[in-house]
């Protein structure tokens, strides 16, 4: 074994450590995610996580992308065919090189507005099944930015082994919620939206669904919950995912 194939597996196999001792997501990710950064080494790395309710970006480092830049990239992420891969593909590890050429990729506004800018050249993403949140399934997209040259065959392969690791580990940790009174996943949904501060409208937007389908998963959220207004609605189901 090279010297560099030695150091990269023992990069992996400190994830491995990592993740196997891991007991919660809130103290996990901020030793995980550097750690990450040098076992698929790159630049920089953004870590979404995807639920029923809506995406949760987090970067290495910490502010790389602001508010309008995430806003940004999810205005253009359907023409990019990296985010297609891992939002409604296989979500297999891949370069961005395995799909179009650099000249095609300088063409998207997703480079132009938000990758560009922060000397994401060239990629490799991936995304894995991530456990439960109170609305549903979730799943990660995780991708590695590099500013000077590509990712080799052994970080594809480096990144698939720790797939099924990171998969196996957020599954643990995030387990099915119960559902309090018989809610739905798809009320969880709007109760978590309405207990973050989002309006009727908002919520309408960010589930896809019409204004009325909104006011009547709150109708029969409220009876479950025995409450009568969004007030109350809002701090029940914060307390009840709290005791969970």
């Amino acid at each position: 074994m090279a010297p560099s194939e030695g150091a990269g597996l023992r990069r992996i196999l400190a994830v491995i450590d990592l993740l196997l001792d891991a007991v919660d997501e809130e103290t996990l990710l901020p030793v995980l995610l550097p750690m990450l950064l040098q076992a698929v080494p790159g630049d920089t790395l953004t870590w979404s996580v995807r639920t029923p309710t809506g995406r949760r970006p987090i970067a290495t480092p910490a502010g790389l992308f602001g508010p309008d830049a995430v806003h940004s990239f999810y205005l253009h992420a359907a023409s990019d065919p990296l985010f297609r891969h891992t939002d409604t593909g296989s979500g297999v590890p891949l370069r961005r090189s395995d799909l179009q050429s650099l000249t095609e990729y300088h063409r998207l506004a997703t480079y132009a507005e938000v990758l560009g800018p922060v000397g994401a050249e060239y990629q490799l993403a991936m995304a894995f099944p991530a456990g439960h949140a109170r609305s549903g399934r979730r799943t990660v997209c995780l991708a590695v930015n590099r500013s000077s040259s590509d990712f080799a065959d052994a970080d594809v392969a480096w990144a698939s082994l720790l797939r099924a690791r990171l998969t196996h580990a957020l599954e643990r940790i995030a387990p099915p919620l119960p559902m309090p009174a018989g809610v739905t996943a798809r009320e969880a949904a709007v109760l978590d939206l309405l207990a973050q501060g989002l309006t009727d409208q908002q919520i309408s937007r960010r589930l896809q669904v019409s204004a009325r389908t909104v006011d009547k998963h709150l109708e029969h959220a409220y009876a479950k919950l025995r409450v009568h207004g969004r007030v109350d609605a809002a701090t029940t189901w914060l307390a009840a995912s709290r005791r969970s």
